[in-house]
């Protein structure tokens, strides 16, 4: 293995530009999409017009806040970072409580700004809780780490080959070219990984996605682009916008014309909706109760993302410091978010995913991902270049990322000997916790509170089940054995 080689698998090694960028831009490709729908979700939630100034500066702001925050959690500030190849971006693990906390205030900008208050009081909140953590720590052994890596895994699962059909809600959800560009995607990635070696190798996910875009160039030129009413036989028309409803890989070329070319990120306080009111915090206990709550699960869940990233790509355990750095950056981060308007940014599952299956941890490398992330935010049509990836190409990378995130959690879980005890834990925070979780209706009949917190991905309600069960089980001899040896 070559000098260079040996540098893209180690967290400090040098990289010319020329290697570190491509492997940089795997991980944009495969967070930006996700870095931007929470965005969308709850400023619509909030009344805030799609595609008005406000959105757009929004979403501006996302996508530099996501780059700084990354290269503190990369390269650190004092005790403040992991310094481990973890990308940052807007958490979609807030969308449920935000747009309750945009029904019980009514809506508007009064409601977004609620919101944000609320997310930078509990960004302080996570970062103090971080600064505790070591001592916390016996209460995450590998057993419940790897649960809620685990859980992880298998709640990404599901978004990647929704993706890969083409998209949740997509009018040709599941049709024959969704498919087909999807196997495209996946098909090169493989033959790239375990074909070539080198750069090709460890570039596989960027080569795969800009294969499947130049696919998608010439399906649309080939194929009809518009989709089918079955009922009418004529193209479907969306009701909502008036216009002709276009397949999932058809590329959106007019948002790329129509997005500018430089725009400076504004904080908050400079920021006007479309009647020129300023947006600025407004500090309620209805919004910051929930969101306290909130981040206290999100630290949980970047415990599993770092151990999900030190075991599948640096085959061992997270140490105490960066645990806590972790956290603490995913607190001031969310607070520094705030700031700019954008929601609570945390570490994104989707990256760890690449690394576990990449093995490329070294942070240069991720930097100038998180660089890229800073240039989109001040320069739109570049952003825009990126966000209209069609959905099938975005599944075919993810359904392999997101399944290496699970084959990270089963070595986390079985980094020691799998005793009676452990396997009680994982199968009932499994069976019980992740199965309620990823199943929003079975919490229907519970109070709203519940379904805002346990309900939606399974990770959080399978984390405290399992942190429960580990306090809560007696450990037998073999246990206490192998901690002794740990």
């Amino acid at each position: 293995m070559s000098k260079e080689m040996e540098n893209i698998y180690s967290v400090e090694g040098k990289l010319p530009l020329k290697t570190a960028i491509p492997l940089g831009l795997q991980h944009v490709m495969a967070m930006f999409v996700g870095n931007l729908t929470p965005l969308l979700i709850i400023t619509g939630a909030c009344g805030i017009a799609s595609g008005s100034d406000l959105q757009i500066a929004l979403l501006q702001n996302a996508m530099l806040v996501a780059g700084v925050v990354t290269l503190v959690q990369l390269f650190t500030i004092g005790p403040v970072g992991a310094r481990l190849p973890i990308i940052m971006g807007t958490s979609s693990g807030f969308i449920g409580v935000s747009k309750s906390i945009s029904a019980v205030m009514g809506g508007g900008i009064i409601a977004y700004s609620s919101i944000m208050a609320a997310s930078f009081i509990g960004g302080i909140f996570e970062t103090i809780l971080g600064g505790f953590l070591r001592p916390l720590r016996k209460f995450f052994p590998s057993v419940v780490t790897g649960t809620v890596v685990l859980s992880i895994g298998l709640s990404l699962i599901a978004v990647g080959i929704a993706s890969f059909a083409g998209g949740s809600g997509a009018a040709d959800y599941g049709s024959l070219e969704n498919l087909f560009v999807g196997f495209v995607v996946l098909i090169v990635i493989i033959a790239l990984k375990h074909g070539t070696k080198g750069m090709l190798s460890v570039s596989s996910i960027l080569f795969g996605i800009i294969v499947g875009y130049i696919v998608v160039i010439i399906m649309s030129q080939v194929l009809n682009t518009n989709v089918i009413d079955p009922a009418t036989g004529s193209a479907l028309i969306d009701p909502k916008t008036g216009e002709v409803v276009k397949k999932a890989w058809v590329l959106n070329w007019a948002k790329v014309k129509d997005a500018a070319w430089f725009s400076i990120p504004k904080p908050l306080y400079f920021l006007k909706d479309s009647a020129g009111e300023t947006v600025k915090f407004v500090f309620s206990p209805k919004s910051i109760a929930p969101m306290l709550v909130m981040f206290v699960v999100t630290a949980v869940e970047t415990v599993g993302d770092i151990s999900g990233i030190t075991e599948g790509g640096l085959g061992r355990e997270a140490t105490d410091k960066e645990l806590s750095g972790g956290v603490m950056c995913d607190g001031l981060g969310s607070s520094f978010a705030a700031i700019f308007g954008v929601l609570p940014n945390t570490s994104f599952s989707q990256n760890v995913g690449l690394v576990a299956m990449t093995k490329v941890v070294n942070l240069f490398a991720l930097s100038m991902g998180a660089i890229f992330l800073i240039l989109c935010g001040l320069f739109p049509k570049l952003a825009a270049i990126v966000s209209i990836m069609p959905q099938p190409v975005l599944g075919g990378a993810a359904v392999m990322m997101f399944s290496s995130i699970v084959v990270s959690g089963i070595q986390l879980v079985t980094k020691w000997p799998v005793t009676p005890r452990n396997v009680t834990i994982i199968s009932v925070a499994l069976g019980l916790g992740y199965g309620l979780g990823a199943n929003a209706d079975a919490l229907a009949k519970l109070p709203e509170f519940f379904s805002l917190i346990f309900g939606g991905s399974g990770i959080v309600p399978a984390a405290v089940v399992a942190i429960l069960l580990n306090i809560i089980l007696p450990k037998d001899k073999e246990d206490e054995q192998i901690e002794k040896t740990k």
